[in-house]
């Protein structure tokens, strides 16, 4: 639904909403999710507090919908990008571009994200986890179907399961995220989605 087509009153709300989030996610990027306050995200939307109150119960409340909001975004620009009218291949491409794409137009969530995970005090987000997870898992079998499909049309070879391949792939395109994300300059991730997909395809073995 287009924004004319909301109610102005709804457009407002969700225009403060939105901006409260973004201001969230710049304080607890800039000094973590444990040393920021309600006050403190308040103040940087520039609303009353009360205000911050009525679109999210507490901070562990804000935090999950800032974190499951970007699951739900990346994972149907993902899909979408691997279910374009292109042949198996160019679809697995798709896929790395914007992984890549997504991760640096997000590095600060993506950021906190990890940092905030790496640490035991998460469990203060009880079921977050879990429900990432799931976005996780449904991506996956996503792009296991892609793998599938290139097997049967004979245009990928039969190397594992689909769903193997599928971790596989993510966890080789992750690996060169992970690096940018701690140091963009020293570990670029590679514009050509081939340097990661020939690792899989192709391999080390001489034949």
């Amino acid at each position: 639904m287009e924004d004319k087509q909301i109610p102005r009153r709804e457009r407002e709300k969700l225009r403060h909403r939105n901006d409260l989030i973004a201001a969230a996610l710049r304080l607890f990027s800039e000094k973590g999710y444990h040393n920021v306050s309600m006050r403190e995200i308040a103040e940087e939307a520039e609303f009353a507090v009360g205000t911050l109150y009525k679109f999210f119960k507490n901070k562990e409340d804000l935090y999950k919908v800032l974190m499951l909001e970007q699951a739900d975004r990346f994972r149907d620009e993902i899909t979408k990008a691997i279910k374009e009218p292109d042949d198996e291949v160019e679809k697995l491409r798709n896929y790395v571009r914007v992984k890549g794409k997504f991760f640096s137009a997000n590095a600060s969530m993506i950021r906190l994200y990890f940092a905030e995970t790496q640490g035991s005090s998460f469990n203060v987000m009880a079921g977050l986890d879990s429900e990432m997870r799931e976005r996780y898992y449904q991506l996956m079998q996503t792009l296991a179907s892609l793998f599938e499909r290139g097997i049967r049309k004979r245009r990928l070879k039969k190397i594992a399961d689909p769903y193997s391949l599928a971790i596989a792939l993510d966890s080789l395109t992750n690996a060169f995220l992970f690096l940018w994300v701690e140091s963009p300059e020293r570990h670029p991730f590679p514009k050509d989605p081939d340097t990661i997909l020939d690792i899989l395809f192709k391999g080390l073995v001489e034949h």
